[in-house]
């Protein structure tokens, strides 16, 4: 009796409006609550396939030891084929969407590889000389003056330079191990070899600028080797902050021309096209639990001129997916041979979206373990979905899934 008295007597000491006021910030604060519990539930059930997802990569080790590559795997020679029946995997893989619901590729997304696909029409010409010293054997290019560009670009203005590669065509009766046996090959692939490699100065704000600029280097004396030799000479837009931009080209083979005395010349500019200079054997093997693509090069095959004995390969492999590239991966400096050995192997974790859209680009460069030096590239290669010529083993990637799938790339520059 005395606690129920001793509770009537408390009272709090806030007046009425006070009491109100917290009441109603207590209502208040229960509907805030109620309103979080509610989007939560509803965020919950619209996101399951989320979560699920994100399970099976957390429990992908225990449900597939085989996956876990090690990363000191090498490969010797190149893994046999093996198909398995898995459909499920295989309905989601085949999800294709169209091209036409997707907008077109950027030339900087796509780099080099397409920039002769993206000019339709070429303007302008070229105007150079060409002579042969036969007595010193001394090959010398004479870039004189660009003529009749267009300047598409509304921002900056035109500023062209000119790049020049002397192309050696390997001997006849080279074998090329992933071009050999396509149907409709009539006429065997030409390997070629960047024997030199210059450019000019770039000139702003000038469509028919000149130049005056003059290159030079020794040949061997050998008859036959300037019947080989094609003279690649690509005009370019300079861009500083991403990739150059061709303009055209023209191809001139030496063999075909007189050039012991100076002969001046002057050409339309063709739509630049891409030269065979090696091979690249790939190996492929994608994990779709836990949305990784393995990439293992193994061997590079060029047609090797003289080098000195501190030249190295190296690649750079990145992957595109949905138009925008992940973070690159550099395979080790391997010494340069006509077979230059790697039996690398690089580990790509994909995200989200369907392997329809992602694409392998794959760059070999040349450097000099010795010293500081710029790098060369020696070409390029791409292996995706869209590309024709890449179908083949994109396709038998997919449906060998969990088993690598080898095969020769051309390389091309």
């Amino acid at each position: 009796m005395r606690l129920l008295s001793t509770s009537r007597e408390l009272r709090i000491p806030f007046s009425e409006a006070v009491k109100y006021c917290i009441l109603g910030i207590s209502i208040l604060l229960l509907l805030v609550a109620v309103g979080i519990l509610i989007w939560q539930i509803f965020r919950c059930f619209s996101q399951t396939h989320t979560s699920y997802s994100h399970q099976d990569t957390v429990n992908s080790d225990l449900l597939y030891s085989e996956e876990k590559p090690s990363t000191a795997e090498s490969y010797s020679v190149p893994t046999s084929t093996k198909v398995e029946d898995v459909s499920s995997e295989a309905r989601r893989l085949s999800r294709c969407l169209s091209q036409a619901s997707f907008p077109a590729e950027s030339s900087h997304a796509e780099g080099d590889m397409r920039e002769h696909k993206t000019i339709k029409k070429v303007h302008g010409s070229l105007r150079f000389s060409v002579y042969y010293d036969q007595l010193q054997a001394c090959l010398v290019v004479t870039v004189l003056q660009v003529e009749g560009l267009v300047d598409s670009s509304q921002i900056s203005g035109l500023k062209p330079f000119v790049k020049i590669r002397l192309m050696l065509a390997g001997p006849k009766g080279t074998e090329v191990e992933g071009l050999k046996e396509q149907e409709g090959q009539t006429t065997p692939p030409v390997l070629w070899t960047v024997m030199q490699e210059w450019r000019t100065r770039v000139v702003k704000g000038s469509c028919s600028p000149l130049y005056g600029d003059q290159f030079s280097c020794i040949l061997q004396e050998d008859k036959d080797l300037l019947h080989r030799i094609t003279l690649r000479m690509e005009v370019r837009d300079f861009d500083r902050f991403s990739r150059n931009t061709v303009l055209g080209e023209i191809r001139v083979p030496l063999g075909q021309l007189n050039i012991t005395y100076p002969l001046e010349l002057q050409k339309d500019l063709q739509i630049p096209q891409k030269d065979l200079v090696g091979e690249v054997l790939l190996s492929l093997k994608y994990l779709p639990t836990s949305q990784r693509l393995e990439i293992a090069l193994l061997k590079v095959r060029t047609a090797l001129t003289e080098t000195s004995s501190a030249a190295v390969l190296y690649a750079r492999i990145s992957i595109q997916c949905n138009q925008s590239k992940l973070r690159y991966q550099k395979t080790s400096a391997v010494p340069r041979c006509p077979v230059t050995v790697f039996n690398e192997v690089l580990m790509f974790s994909l995200p989200d979206f369907p392997l329809e859209q992602s694409k392998i680009l794959v760059s070999v460069y040349e450097t000099q373990s010795t010293g500081r030096s710029t790098k060369c590239l020696l070409g390029q290669l791409s292996v995706g979905k869209d590309r024709s010529s890449e179908d083949e083993h994109w396709t038998l990637m997919v449906r060998s899934v969990r088993q690598p799938v080898a095969m020769w790339h051309g390389l091309l520059l």
